[in-house]
């Protein structure tokens, strides 16, 4: 299976292959990251999408638009595994990428609307957990995202804005090649914005993914937009 466009491209495939947004050119034989046709899902007894395709290479990036409602953070959740697809196939690589929900976690990084920051830690100790399954470095990251100063401060004292940021900070210490975000600037500055735009192009020149839920402009260059009604 192949993709025809940069970082995204329409799935079942067009026979073609160029750049994959990395400036590099994969092989033709190569599968995507993540692709998907046919995908359909619910919300309760209410269809919320169907016939929903998507190509992911390494490197790339694709934004979910659409009015409140549409079903962007429902495909988010799919998309993690959270959902299980109504109809359709989403693949990994070419394989099922749900046949083992365990092993696809492992894959991924997910940031909901929800910080799930521990207001009774420090900034710091909320990130402990990620080290042991990233294994890179907390200074770094809180650096990253503009927070080295607040590491020893408890999280109950941050700000909206500053707690989004160590939620965002958890993906600067993840090793997983694909990251899932619903509406990551809420609560952001411009300059919190700037921190994001270089922290997923950071990710991208590794060779990770990223797919993004946002009704704003996200910094993310090149990326593709698949808009839900």
């Amino acid at each position: 299976m192949d993709c025809n466009a940069p970082g995204l491209r329409p799935y079942p495939p067009a026979g073609q292959h160029s750049h994959n947004g990395s400036g590099a050119i994969p092989h033709p034989a190569e599968p995507p990251l993540l692709a998907g046709a046919g995908l359909a899902a619910f919300r309760g007894e209410r269809l919320v999408f169907r016939d929903v395709g998507l190509c992911l290479e390494a490197g790339g990036a694709l934004l979910l638009v659409g009015p409140n409602g549409s079903g962007k953070s429902t495909l988010l959740r799919l998309l993690a595994g959270l959902v299980r697809p109504a109809a359709g196939a989403l693949l990994w690589r070419g394989a099922d990428a749900l046949a083992d929900l365990a092993e696809h976690a492992t894959r991924l990084a997910y940031l909901g609307h929800q910080d799930a920051v521990k207001p009774g830690l420090s900034v710091a100790e909320n990130l402990q957990g990620v080290v042991r399954t990233g294994g890179r470095d907390v200074g770094a990251a809180l650096a990253a995202l503009g927070l080295a100063g607040l590491a020893g401060l408890p999280a109950r004292m941050l700000s909206a804005g500053q707690r989004r940021r160590l939620a965002l900070a958890r993906l600067a210490l993840s090793a997983a090649p694909l990251w899932l975000l619903d509406e990551p600037t809420l609560g952001l500055d411009e300059a919190s914005v700037g921190l994001l735009g270089a922290l997923l192009a950071r990710h991208r020149e590794r060779g990770g993914a990223v797919v993004a839920a946002t009704h704003l402009a996200l910094p993310l260059p090149g990326a593709a937009t698949l808009g839900l009604a």
